[in-house]
């Protein structure tokens, strides 16, 4: 199932997409939120569309939010990819690289995205995101660890390169900036997936292709993520996984292009949709 959130922000309207056309959940649930995942949601939105008792959205062309509300983190894995390493110029590391990301970034496919004060290297990433379905503590598995995803969704891990890079202390404050994970257009369920280890990511800036990767890829696969960080930390329903981009990133390239005010960056995962955004002047 592919599960959205649309209309304005901060009162979206929780729909499931069905070919296209998406239909009005709130007869089912208050939200798309951690609680809808671990509960019977899922479930209760397939029966509502079995006898047909959903609505069809009046406005299709609603605005989409963010397709999950408030999550109690984002967890990003750095250098998870074997091309985005080799660009960087970084070994591969031998354990997944941890940070962490504001969930207060979050915004939905097609908001724009504000470039911070001071910016001078604001990056593009396209992500596949893992949404938590279960609690996860101190899994025992990888093949555990399966049991306690939810589904996934297209992320976009905007980054600022100085902040992160160059000014001290941790990568968060690269990562934070207002608006820097627009996420979305919807999240699948897991079963909507054969492999997950096999999806193409794309991302253009300004109609150019930038990135062109497979999560195949990854150093680290989404099941074994899961697995490490909950020896490190509760995952809730809910929350969300950024694991990683492939190649193509603005830091890895030749006179380095990074996003502009007017940029338009798109980006795609096979199964996830497509999102696009406009970057635009910080107020």
């Amino acid at each position: 199932m592919k599960f959205q959130r649309r209309g304005p922000s901060g009162h979206e309207i929780p729909a499931v997409l069905v070919d296209g056309v998406a239909y009005d959940l709130s007869s089912v649930t208050g939200d798309i939120d951690g609680d809808f995942l671990a509960g019977d949601g899922p479930a209760r939105a397939q029966s509502a569309l079995d006898v047909g008792s959903l609505p069809a959205l009046a406005d299709q062309e609603a605005r989409l939010g963010a397709p999950l509300a408030q999550p109690t983190k984002i967890v990003c894995i750095g250098l998870n990819y074997r091309d985005h390493a080799d660009e960087t110029g970084a070994p591969y590391p031998p354990e997944p690289v941890v940070f962490m990301k504001d969930p207060s970034t979050l915004g939905g496919a097609s908001d724009t995205v504000p470039i911070p004060r001071g910016s001078e290297k604001t990056d593009w990433e396209v992500e596949l995101g893992i949404v938590i379905g279960r609690t996860a503590r101190y899994l025992d598995s990888v093949d555990e660890a399966r049991e306690h995803i939810a589904g996934y969704v297209l992320s976009h891990d905007v980054s600022e390169r100085r902040f992160q890079l160059e000014l001290g202390g941790t990568w968060d404050k690269g990562k934070s900036c207002e608006g820097f994970n627009p996420l979305g257009p919807w999240v699948a369920t897991a079963d909507e997936f054969d492999d997950p280890q096999n999806l193409g990511l794309r991302l253009w800036v300004n109609g150019e292709l930038r990135q062109n990767g497979s999560t195949a890829n990854q150093i680290f696969g989404v099941a074994h993520v899961v697995w490490y960080l909950s020896q490190f930390m509760v995952l809730r329903p809910g929350d969300i996984i950024n694991t990683g981009t492939p190649a193509g990133v603005a830091m890895g390239m030749e006179g380095q292009p990074y996003l502009r005010v007017g940029d338009v960056v798109e980006l795609e995962i096979d199964g996830l949709g497509r999102a696009r955004q406009e970057f635009v002047s910080h107020e």
